[in-house]
């Protein structure tokens, strides 16, 4: 009997070693095998995974072709008005009614004697008059300019005594051609002091950009800085207010007045 129990006891033992691995032989199972992969797979040396997509847009990259935006961009009216600036008690001018006037005033010789050559043009008249009031015929500035060109009380003055008329700045017709003729004398007086021009040429041709010192860009700039502001800008031969003149041009090509 004792016997008996010594083999059992050995026996259980035996077991209970083997179970805890402590035969020092490895009976770790195996792992299982993984499942198939759904991932895509890919070799690491050649290829590269692709990215995730995008709803976005990428930026476009910017052209040299592309305009400035400046020029692109340019309003078609660009109020040189301040917050002070005022309507009188008239009605005003229909833009239909503004428009034949300017192509009046635009078509005249101013010097007929002097430089009967000298010609205006209505882009030039137009754009200006749009600049100066929107076309606006009862319009006042308090600086003193008024009407559809803006005219000051010197100008009016000027003008009627060096041309022996009697032009009324309140009418929108010769407010028109006060305007124009203030032109007409600017380019005379610029083209003759600066530019030695023989047929005072307006044509935009002649400028090589908005800003540079040619006749055309000068005149716009007179009709705004007046005769001392250019003559001041002369000796650099530099635009006294390149933006008021850079509007001007634009409205020559471009603008909405040319719907009225």
């Amino acid at each position: 009997m004792a016997n008996r129990m010594k083999v059992l006891v050995a026996l259980i033992a035996l077991v209970v070693a083997a179970g805890c691995g402590l035969t020092g032989k490895d009976d770790t199972p195996a792992a299982a095998p993984l499942a198939p992969s759904t991932e895509p797979t890919f070799d690491l040396a050649t290829e590269s995974p692709s990215p995730e997509p995008t709803t976005e847009s990428p930026s476009p990259k910017p052209s040299r072709t592309t305009p400035k935006t400046a020029e692109a961009t340019l309003p078609a009216f660009w109020s040189q008005l301040p917050a002070c600036a005022h309507y009188d008690k008239t009605k005003a001018v229909s833009k239909s009614k503004v428009k034949a006037a300017l192509k009046s005033a635009a078509a005249r010789t101013y010097w007929n004697s002097e430089a009967p050559q000298l010609k205006l043009n209505y882009p030039l008249v137009k754009a200006v008059a749009w600049q100066e009031s929107g076309w606006q015929s009862n319009i006042h500035n308090c600086d003193g300019g008024a009407g559809v060109m803006q005219v000051m009380p010197a100008t009016t003055d000027f003008i009627n005594q060096r041309f022996g008329l009697t032009y009324d700045a309140s009418k929108f017709a010769d407010n028109t051609y006060l305007g124009a003729n203030y032109l007409a004398w600017m380019t005379k007086w610029v083209g003759d002091k600066y530019f030695k021009s023989a047929n005072y040429s307006l044509s935009a041709s002649k400028c090589k950009t908005h800003t540079s010192w040619c006749l055309l860009n000068v005149v716009i700039s007179g009709y705004n800085a007046g005769q001392g502001g250019i003559e001041a800008a002369a000796t650099s031969k530099t635009l006294p207010n390149p933006e008021y003149v850079a509007a001007v041009r634009s409205l020559m090509t471009r603008c909405q007045c040319d719907s009225f």
